[in-house]
């Protein structure tokens, strides 16, 4: 299975600092599945401008077609004015509208405070279930307190990141099996 965790800013460390543990985690508990950490922060990504993922070139062409080609994604993102960063925004209009249809995503959310907590249901969750994924009904919230340099102190998310990784592996694999006994009942 091919996992992408998505960091989905091109700025601050705290988005990126739970993507990593995300890989780390997936690699130790599923060695198996191959990850791929795609930071936005390390591409210089092109906005849409409608044409097919794969016309364009260079970072555009490679994070797109890494996100295609993924079984299961789980994308971080932090919380800007309440809604999810444009650098993520674009990552979705360049792709096409059922870019997600059998692939299984799940939700990483970072926020200074708590008060941003329904963020991931009123604006994320809407664009993943337009782009037809199989969403992760939870999802992981993660406060500024609990980081302390660039490392997440709160044992209760670790916790929660895992069940997070495993759901999304799980269903994955549930998926597949689906996928796997409605091609047999085709003829060819």
């Amino acid at each position: 299975m091919k996992i992408v965790a998505l960091a989905g800013s091109i700025i601050g460390s705290k988005t990126k600092t739970a993507m990593i543990k995300v890989r780390e985690m997936i690699e130790n508990k599923y060695p198996e599945h191959e990850v791929t950490l795609l930071d936005l922060a390390d591409y210089t990504l092109d906005f849409s401008d409608g044409r097919n993922y794969f016309e364009y070139d260079g970072d555009t062409k490679y994070v797109t077609e890494t996100i295609m080609g993924a079984d299961a994604i789980i994308i971080g993102t932090p919380t800007f004015q309440a809604s999810i960063p444009a650098t993520l925004k674009n990552i979705f209009d360049l792709l096409p509208v059922s870019a997600f249809r059998d692939k299984v995503v799940s939700v990483v959310v970072t926020a200074g405070t708590a008060k941003h907590y329904l963020m991931a249901e009123q604006q994320l969750k809407p664009i993943l279930s337009y782009m037809k994924a199989h969403i992760v009904p939870s999802y992981v919230f993660i406060e500024e307190k609990d980081f302390f340099r660039k490392e997440i102190v709160n044992d209760d998310v670790l916790f929660r990141l895992e069940r997070l990784i495993e759901d999304t592996v799980l269903t994955s694999e549930a998926y597949e099996i689906i996928r796997a006994q409605k091609d047999e009942e085709y003829d060819f």
